[in-house]
């Protein structure tokens, strides 16, 4: 079954950063580059913009520090009106918003993970377009471990947008399980994410 896409990407953005203690969209891309004017949000922003007809990025409480960023960066900014209900309200704000513009698909992606290489979006890219008839969406996996970005048909986005409250996206993974296409790919930053300042010291290039 060949699909032909109009991507939106999605950014969830909208996280309070606790452990980090500062938000973790304005971190220093990359890590190290004191000099580097680029940060987390604006890279992912950037990676994926070759990919997508628009990119969206869902923010919180933390609206007017990113506002001036996204939009300097081509991006879309909607924001969760409850952050404080977690990430997975962050998805659903972002995912109407896929709908509202009247796109069919969607590449989810959270602003704590380190942009993947083109190549591998490329290739997640490919692996959607020839999904199988009944499969719903393409995660990546690298050494055996699920990572992101998620790229999701307009079915699994309903399937989201129908979860009973108290769901995580996880456990509508895990539900639908069997429409999932994983595919295995070199790329280590599939499976990174940033929560504290030793995992950000961890990214930098040594010395």
């Amino acid at each position: 079954m060949n699909r032909d896409p109009a991507f939106c990407a999605v950014i969830l953005a909208a996280g309070q950063s606790t452990r980090m203690g500062r938000d973790k969209a304005l971190l220093p891309w990359p890590p190290g580059n004191a000099s580097s004017n680029e940060t987390f949000l604006a890279a992912a922003i950037a990676s994926l913009q070759d990919f997508n007809d628009v990119v969206i990025v869902v923010v919180g409480n933390n609206e007017t520090s990113l506002t001036p960023l996204i939009y300097s960066s081509g991006a879309v900014m909607v924001r969760n009106p409850t952050p404080e209900c977690g990430q997975f309200s962050s998805l659903l704000t972002g995912l109407r918003e896929v709908l509202n513009r009247g796109r069919d698909a969607a590449m989810m992606t959270l602003v704590d993970r380190p942009p993947v290489s083109r190549s591998t979006l490329r290739l997640l890219c490919e692996k959607f377009r020839i999904l199988e008839r009944g499969k719903w969406a393409v995660i990546p996996e690298h050494k055996g471990r699920h990572g992101h970005p998620i790229l999701i048909a307009r079915e699994m986005i309903e399937a989201f947008l129908k979860a009973p409250p108290g769901s995580t996206a996880r456990d509508i993974q895990h539900q639908y399980q069997s429409v999932i296409e994983y595919v295995s790919v070199e790329d280590p930053a599939v499976t990174l994410n940033v929560n504290t300042p030793e995992d950000y010291a961890a990214l930098r290039p040594p010395s």
